[in-house]
C-alpha cells in the first residue's frame, strides 16, 4: 500500500459531467469538480457557497407565472420589472415601488400568462420597446419615478406634413406646375410623408421675372421644411426652408431625391414582430407570422419613421428578406460589429456590401452557422453571444473567427450536458460585476451558473436549487451600485400552498459577521437588541435557519410569522429564512502511474483546505461521513467563532472507495471559501 498526496490548485474548471470522468487528458478535469451544488466557482480558481435570496415580494397572483424583464435608466435608476398575465409591477434595490404606502405601483398590458415568455425587448434611454408576434409592438416609458406608460408604437414620421399648402403665380403663361412640402423634426433625420392633395399654379417660369411662391401652414415642432416640384410625373426636390413659404423661379426639381412614402407593415394579426433591437441608428424589428424572415429597420435616426422614397434613399427604411434553405421565423436580433440573427435553425450576418453603414442598397445576409436558437433572449459578453438552442437544451457561444472570416459556434455545456440533457432553458441574465456569471432557468427549475471569462478560457458551471419541491421560473440582473443584482422568481410550496415570489441574490461582500446572508427567501431584522423577529408571514410553517450577531442558532419553525430565540439571547441584527445545502465534490482522484491509479482502491485519511474568511465547513469521503472542522481560537465563550482565513486541517473517517474523491458541504448560515485543497490519500493495489 502506497500513500500519495494531490494538490487541488483551482475549482474553475467547474461541475463536470459523470460521462467525462474518462477524460483524464482534459485540462478542465485538473481544475473542475463532480458535484457544484448550491458552490459557485470563481474565475480565479476558488469554490465558494452562493449567498442567498433575500425576500422582496409576493409576485401579484402565486397562482399564475410570472417573469422578470430588466430596466436601466440610468446606474443609479435601475428595475426588475414583473410581467404577469395583464400587469407590470416594478423592483427596485430589493423593494417593491409603490404608488401609496402598502400598494404596489401597476401599469397594465395585454399580455397573457402564456405568452410572457416570448416577449422581446430592448430599452433605450428611458424606453423599453416590447415585441410579440401575437401582440402590436410597443413601448413601456419611463416618464417619473411612478409615472410609467405603456403604450401601442405608432408608426409614422414625428411630425405631420403641413397643412393648407397653396401655390400663388407671379406671372401668366400655359404650364401647370405642381408642388407638396414636408416637415422636417428638430435633427433633420425624420422627414413627414407628402402634403395632399398637391398645390398647384398655372404660369410660364422659363420668362424673366416669373415665379411661384408655395406657402402652408406651420407645423408645430418643425424646424425646417423641404419642398418639391413634380417633374416628369415625380415630385423632385427644389429647396428648403425655415419658413412657411418658398419661391420657386424655375428651380430644376431634383428627381433623385422625392418625399417619403408612409408605410407600416406591422398591421393586424399575424404582421406583428417577434424579434427588435437597434442597429446603426436604426430601430430593427423581425419575424412576422406572415413574413417569418423579413427585416425592417427604421429610417436612419428615427425610431418609428419605416417610410421609403422613390427612388430609395440611403437614410430610408430598410427592408429585406434572408433567403434560407428552412422557412423558421427569426427570433433574436443581436448588435455586434455586425447586425447577427438567430432563427430555429441557423445563425446569420447582416452586413454592408461596401464597407460603410447599412442602406437599402447595401445589405448583404449570409449564414454563419446551423444550430439554432431557442425562444430566451441572447446575452452579448464582449464581441460573443451566449444562447440557448433550439433544440437539445444545450448553450452556445457565437463569435468571430478571423481564421474563418466569419462568426462560428461553441458548445458552452459540452463537459456538463448532464445539467442540460432532457431539459430546456426557460430564462437568462448575465450580471458582470462583481464577476462574470452567466445564470440559466432551466425547466427542472434549477438556477444554473456559468462563470464566463472567454478571453482567459474560463468556462465552469454550478447548479443551484431552492429545496425539495421548489423551484426557479425567471431570473434578471440589473446594476445596483456596485454589483449587478440577480432577481429572480421562485415557485415555493409554503404551508402545503403554492406561492410564488420576487427575490434578491443577497450581495456577498459584507462588513461583519453579522451582515452574512445565507438563507433563501429570507429577511434581516436589524435595531435594538432582541429576541424575537415578526412579520415574516410568507415563511408561516417553515423550518428556518438563523444567524443572530453572527451566531448560528438552533432551526426554528416560523409561527405567526415570528420567531423567537432560545432565552437569554438578545441579538440586534437576525437574519431568517430557508436553509441552503451546499455540496461540492472532487473529481475522482488521478496520480501519476499506471493507468492513472484508475482501477485501484483508495482511502483519503486527511485533507487541508485552505479557506478564505470561511466559517465551518464539513468534509468526508461522502455527504453521509462527514465531519465539521473547529473554527473556535480565542473568541470568548458565548459569542460566534470568527471567520478565518486559514489551513483547515481535517482527519476524515475512512473509507476505501475507488474514486477517492472528497465531499464538502455547508449548511450553515455562513460563508465558506475553499481556495485550494491537499489530500493525503492510501492507495491500495
Amino acid at each position: 500500500m502506497a500513500q500519495i498526496r494531490t494538490l487541488a490548485r483551482s475549482f474553475a474548471g467547474g461541475e463536470i459531467s459523470p460521462e467525462m470522468f474518462g477524460r483524464i487528458d482534459l485540462s478542465k478535469f485538473q481544475t473542475g469538480l463532480s458535484l457544484a451544488r448550491n458552490f459557485e466557482v470563481l474565475p480565479h480558481g476558488p469554490a465558494r457557497n452562493r449567498a442567498g435570496f433575500a425576500f422582496v415580494n409576493t409576485t401579484k397572483n402565486s397562482a399564475q407565472r410570472a417573469r422578470l424583464i430588466p430596466f436601466s435608466f440610468n446606474t443609479q435608476q435601475t428595475f426588475a420589472l414583473e410581467f404577469g398575465p395583464g400587469y407590470i409591477r416594478f423592483h427596485t434595490q430589493g423593494a417593491t415601488l409603490e404608488s401609496s404606502p402598502g400598494v404596489p405601483y401597476e401599469v397594465a398590458t395585454p399580455y397573457a400568462e402564456a405568452d410572457l415568455f416570448n416577449i422581446h425587448y430592448v430599452q433605450s434611454a428611458d424606453v423599453l420597446t416590447l415585441v410579440h408576434p401575437n401582440y402590436p409592438p410597443a413601448e413601456l416609458r419611463r416618464l417619473g419615478a411612478t409615472n410609467w406608460q405603456y403604450t401601442v408604437i405608432s408608426f409614422q414620421p414625428t411630425l405631420p406634413p403641413p397643412a393648407g399648402v397653396v401655390a400663388v403665380p407671379t406671372g401668366v403663361g400655359p404650364t401647370t406646375y405642381y408642388y407638396a412640402v414636408t416637415s422636417l423634426a428638430p435633427d433633420s433625420l425624420d422627414e413627414s410623408v407628402a402634403s395632399s392633395p398637391l398645390a398647384s399654379a398655372v404660369n410660364d417660369l422659363t420668362l424673366a421675372g416669373n415665379y411661384n411662391e408655395v406657402s402652408w401652414g406651420a407645423v408645430a415642432g418643425a424646424i425646417r421644411y423641404n419642398v418639391y416640384k413634380i417633374r416628369n410625373g415625380v415630385l423632385g426636390y427644389i429647396g428648403q426652408t425655415p419658413n412657411t413659404s418658398f419661391v420657386d423661379d424655375n428651380i430644376e426639381a431634383d428627381t433623385s431625391i422625392s418625399p417619403p412614402n408612409a408605410s407600416n407593415p406591422f398591421v393586424g394579426a399575424g404582421n406583428y414582430p417577434a424579434a427588435v433591437s437597434y442597429f446603426e441608428q436604426r430601430r430593427v424589428f423581425a419575424g412576422t407570422n406572415n413574413k417569418p424572415q423579413t427585416v425592417w429597420a427604421t429610417v436612419s435616426g428615427t425610431e418609428r419613421n419605416l417610410n421609403q422614397s422613390l427612388p430609395v434613399q440611403d437614410d430610408d427604411a430598410i427592408v429585406f428578406t434572408i433567403a434560407a434553405r428552412e422557412v423558421n421565423s427569426i427570433r433574436h436580433l443581436v448588435p455586434l460589429t455586425n447586425l447577427l440573427l438567430l432563427t430555429a435553425s441557423a445563425e446569420w450576418r447582416v452586413q454592408s456590401t461596401d464597407s460603410g453603414a447599412l442602406t437599402p442598397s447595401t445589405i448583404s445576409a449570409r449564414p454563419q452557422s446551423y444550430i439554432g436558437a431557442n425562444q430566451v433572449q441572447p446575452q452579448v459578453v464582449g464581441n460573443r453571444i451566449v444562447y440557448p438552442r433550439a433544440r437539445g437544451g444545450r448553450v452556445n457561444e457565437l463569435a468571430y473567427s478571423f481564421d474563418a472570416q466569419g462568426y462560428v459556434t461553441n458548445d458552452l455545456s459540452l463537459l456538463a450536458q448532464h445539467l442540460f440533457d432532457g431539459f430546456s432553458i426557460v430564462d437568462m441574465a448575465l450580471p458582470k460585476a462583481p464577476y462574470q456569471f452567466a445564470w440559466f432557468v432551466s425547466s427542472n427549475g434549477d438556477l444554473i451558473g456559468l462563470t464566463y471569462v472567454p478571453e482567459q478560457q474560463v468556462a465552469g458551471w454550478h447548479h443551484h436549487d431552492t429545496g425539495i419541491g421548489d423551484s426557479f421560473e425567471s431570473v434578471c440582473s440589473v446594476g445596483e451600485g456596485d454589483e449587478d443584482a440577480v432577481y429572480v422568481i421562485t415557485r415555493r410550496t409554503i404551508g402545503g400552498q403554492t406561492r410564488r415570489f420576487v427575490e434578491r441574490m443577497h450581495s456577498r461582500r459584507f462588513t461583519s459577521q453579522a451582515d452574512c446572508f445565507f438563507v433563501d427567501c429570507g429577511a434581516t431584522y436589524t435595531g435594538v437588541p432582541t429576541n424575537t423577529v415578526s412579520g415574516l408571514d410568507w415563511l408561516n410553517g417553515m423550518t428556518v435557519n438563523i444567524l443572530g450577531d453572527g451566531a448560528v442558532y438552533p432551526q426554528q419553525v416560523v409561527t405567526g410569522g415570528t420567531i423567537t430565540l432560545e432565552a437569554p439571547a438578545m441579538c440586534s441584527t437576525i437574519t431568517v429564512g430557508l436553509p441552503i445545502t451546499a455540496q461540492m465534490q472532487t473529481l475522482p482522484l488521478a496520480f501519476e502511474t499506471q493507468a492513472f491509479g484508475q482501477g485501484r482502491q483508495k482511502n483519503v485519511n486527511k485533507v487541508w483546505m485552505r479557506v478564505v474568511e470561511s466559517g465551518a465547513v464539513f468534509a468526508g469521503p461522502r455527504f453521509d461521513a462527514l465531519k465539521e472542522t473547529k473554527t473556535r481560537t480565542t473568541e470568548p465563550w458565548n459569542s460566534p467563532p470568527s471567520l478565518r482565513t486559514w489551513q483547515a486541517e481535517l482527519v476524515l473517517t475512512p473509507s476505501w472507495q475507488a474514486d477517492g474523491s472528497v465531499c464538502i458541504e455547508q449548511t450553515y448560515p455562513l460563508p465558506v471559501t475553499i481556495a485550494a485543497m491537499t489530500m493525503e490519500v492510501s492507495i491500495g493495489g
